[in-house]
Parts: structure tokens; C-alpha cells; sequence
């Protein structure tokens, strides 16, 4: 885990709010290492789902570098950006954005066929454990089982990163759990490096680092010397 997926160097994003110039990111700098997992703590407005959105190409610095193994994300065009997206990144949000008149094996293959290097829709359930789900509505599945079809949409095109934004947010504490346990056996098992962000400093004890956001800056990074698995958790 010492290769450097990201570099983001002296990062600022500004919105424009009617004649006002508001401050998302202040000079943020960081590394992002190959195949760890990285949870992004902090309250809301912090700044912590702008990052993730500059990392997962959905935006774009006003100024600063973002590289990408060395390619420079902040120069890419929008058709970049997309191709990006397609090709590296896998998404996990808050709410699970399901086609409802879809199964969770089509809802899968919907994601997996824009990619080259996709993997079976069969195994990518199979790896959230919902195999026997797999010809069900998201009507009649559980949020939790909702969102465990989301990661394996987003693990079907084998993407390099996983971009989580409050992945157990909408979820109780038990259901919660188990979506964090598939999302530490993924990066596990596959390598996949996993970006969580969230107001919850729990879930950060299950991270090999932690980077702490206030006011759109960094305020703290820790490395995680006593890192437990979800099921370990005490929230």
C-alpha cells in the first residue's frame, strides 16, 4: 500500500452562490495509497463529499493539482472525466438509485455493460452475498440489500477505487455493519482501494488512515495501527 493512487496537491473549489464566491476545499493536499482504506471524517459542509467528487471526476478543482497515476485529472475534459468514471471508479452513495423495474442481477449487468472488463453480474452478487436474491425487485428487498446491490454494481466494472458517500447512512446499526463488512472484504480480497466518507468516527476505526476535514481543510490524518473489522465494531 505505499504506491500513490491519488495525488492531490494545494487543491481549492469555490461555487459561485449569486455575486458571492463560496469555499468548499482550502489548499488541501493528500495522498491516497494503492489498495488501502481510507475513511474522510467530518461534520456536513466540511468539504469531505466535494473531495470525494474531485477524486471520482464528477467535478473539478478551480485550482490545484489532482493526479491520477500521474495523469492530471484537473486538466482532463468532460469527456475525459466520463471516461474516467467508466473505466476506474465505482460509486457507492447514500441512497441506492435502483432501477425499481429491474432485478438486482439486471441492475448489475445494466452497470457492467458499458465496461470492457466487466465481471459477471452472477459473481458480483455472489460476492455481497445476495445470490439468492438475485431475481428480486428492489421492492422487495431490504435497504441493506438494496445498498449491497449497489456495491456490486459498482464492483462489476473491477474498478480501481471505490468512492463511498455515506454508504451505511440510511441503514440501523446491524444492517449497517454488514454493508461495511462487504466493503473491507472487497478491499481485502480484491484490492480495490475504498474511500469512505462520513460523519461517523466509529466507522473510521475499520480504516487504515483517517483524514479528519473542517472547513473545507484537512484538519488531521491518522494512521490506523489497531484497524478492526466491522464485525468488531462498537457503535
Amino acid at each position: 500500500m505505499e504506491k500513490a493512487l491519488f495525488k492531490v496537491v494545494d487543491v481549492r473549489k469555490q461555487y459561485q452562490m449569486g455575486e458571492v464566491l463560496v469555499p468548499a476545499l482550502r489548499d488541501v493536499s493528500l495522498e491516497v495509497r494503492e489498495g488501502e482504506f481510507l475513511v474522510v471524517l467530518g461534520p456536513s459542509g466540511s468539504g469531505k463529499s466535494t473531495l470525494l467528487n474531485i477524486l471520482g471526476g464528477l467535478d473539478a478543482p478551480t485550482s490545484g493539482r489532482v493526479l491520477f497515476r500521474d495523469e492530471s485529472l484537473d486538466q482532463y475534459t468532460e469527456h475525459q472525466r466520463t471516461q474516467y468514471r467508466r473505466h476506474h471508479i465505482g460509486f457507492v452513495f447514500q441512497f441506492y438509485n435502483l432501477m425499481p423495474n429491474l432485478t438486482a442481477e439486471e441492475n448489475v449487468e445494466m452497470a457492467a455493460e458499458i465496461c470492457t472488463n466487466a465481471m459477471k453480474a452472477s459473481e458480483a452478487l455472489r460476492l455481497v452475498n445476495l445470490t439468492e436474491r438475485s431475481t428480486h425487485f428492489p421492492s422487495q428487498l431490504s435497504g441493506g440489500e438494496q445498498q449491497r446491490v449497489a456495491i456490486a454494481r459498482a464492483v462489476a466494472k473491477q474498478p480501481e477505487v471505490l468512492l463511498c458517500d455515506e454508504p451505511t447512512g440510511a441503514l440501523d446499526f446491524t444492517t449497517g455493519k454488514i454493508v461495511l463488512q462487504v466493503l473491507d472484504d472487497i478491499n481485502a480480497a480484491m484490492g480495490t482501494t475504498v474511500i469512505v466518507i462520513t460523519h461517523n468516527a466509529v466507522i473510521g476505526d475499520m480504516a487504515h488512515r483517517v483524514i479528519h476535514m473542517k472547513d473545507g481543510c484537512i484538519h488531521e490524518i491518522k494512521e490506523n495501527r489497531e484497524r478492526k473489522r466491522a464485525e468488531h465494531l462498537e457503535w
